[in-house]
């Protein structure tokens, strides 16, 4: 059973799974999806652009599936997809995608906190964590278990490795490498992102084999270049060592460097 409260305004052609809630003053434009069980706030804006999956909560007064803000935009029929459950809090903003990648998307089991902004061809994936007031560009890709504090930029095209954490409110103008704790001004690798890590499962052997990998790329002396190719030669081809080489060898904006003044490992 769907339940719509009564000002809120959704059209015939909207397609609402079984057990969707609609909150007051809530607009759903014919052509949208939206998945069983999934509650929908009140005054919450929702594009005929837009699929939602099952079990997501919308937060009040968010906007999904709205027009990119990209000058080049000439309406073309493209669109926000967001998997299954989600929640979304209060006034996050989703644009659709555009035609370089005709979609927007969000994955599955994501925490997006208040005042979020995921501009169009964004790619968010699954167990992401954005907190307050994280604002991406066109066009960024954000991984796997990625956490981002508060109060972020993500420049346009960047992409953000999975299991990666960002501190609060620093600047991402680069690409940041998988397992990696982030911080800084420029933002800079600190050191692995152990605590996720371990919650996540990776055991003692894998994080001191990811340890070695980034201290080789780091802070042996060598360029990028050369850290790299001493990663491939010297370390096990591991999915985790494999994931970081492809990671580098994929960049189009450059990765974030090291901080050499850290040398810890990742015990201490």
């Amino acid at each position: 059973m769907v339940e719509i409260h009564p000002t809120a305004i959704v059209d015939p052609k909207a397609e609402l799974g079984d057990g969707v809630i609609v909150g007051p003053y809530s607009i759903i434009e014919g052509g949208a999806q939206i998945g069983a069980n999934t509650i929908i706030q009140s005054h919450v804006f929702i594009s005929q652009y837009t699929k939602i999956g099952k079990n997501c909560t919308i937060g009040h007064s968010s906007v999904l599936g709205t027009n990119p803000q990209d000058l080049k935009f000439k309406n073309e029929p493209t669109y926000t997809i967001i998997g299954e459950n989600n929640l979304i809090r209060e006034y996050v903003t989703i644009n659709r995608g555009t035609t370089a990648h005709g979609e927007t998307k969000v994955g599955n089991d994501c925490l997006i906190m208040a005042y979020v902004h995921i501009a169009h061809d964004c790619i968010v994936g699954n167990g992401v964590i954005l907190a307050n007031c994280v604002n991406m560009a066109g066009h960024t890709e954000i991984n796997d278990y990625v956490n981002i504090g508060g109060l972020v930029p993500i420049h346009q095209f960047v992409r953000i490795g999975a299991y990666a954490f960002i501190g609060g409110g620093y600047r991402v103008p680069k690409d940041v490498p998988p397992f990696a704790l982030a911080i800084g001004d420029p933002l800079r690798y600190s050191k692995l992102n152990v605590v996720g890590l371990k919650r996540r499962g990776f055991t003692s052997e894998t994080l001191k084999e990811i340890q070695k990998a980034y201290r080789i790329i780091y802070n042996s002396g060598l360029n990028i270049a050369q850290g790299l190719q001493k990663v491939k030669n010297e370390l096990p081809q591991t999915p985790e060592i494999n994931m970081i080489l492809e990671f580098f060898d994929k960049t189009k904006r450059g990765v974030i460097g090291g901080s050499k003044s850290y040398s810890k490992t990742f015990e201490d």
